[in-house]
């Protein structure tokens, strides 16, 4: 990646590695609402390499709040 596309703060990406001193609470309203809003943007993109990127994006988002578990608990209350 280009020098130009990199972040001009360096405090962004200051991470010291340890993951239980810093524990960031996320509700699971604020990532509904990123994931709907993924899901408009997917509906209205033509490449497929972008619709790949934003579908990942969704996951990962998605995942911080929600595990596998809660996929089949969502199935068995479907059926």
């Amino acid at each position: 990646m280009s020098d130009e596309l990199m972040p001009e703060n360096d405090d962004t990406l200051a991470y010291d590695g340890n993951a239980e001193d810093e524990y960031e609470e996320i509700s699971s309203e604020e990532v509904d609402r990123v994931v709907a809003a993924l899901e408009e943007l997917i509906e209205t993109v033509e490449s497929e390499n972008v619709r790949v990127q934003l579908e990942d994006a969704l996951n990962s988002v998605y995942y911080l709040v929600y595990d596998d578990s809660d996929d089949v608990e969502e199935l068995d209350e479907a059926a």
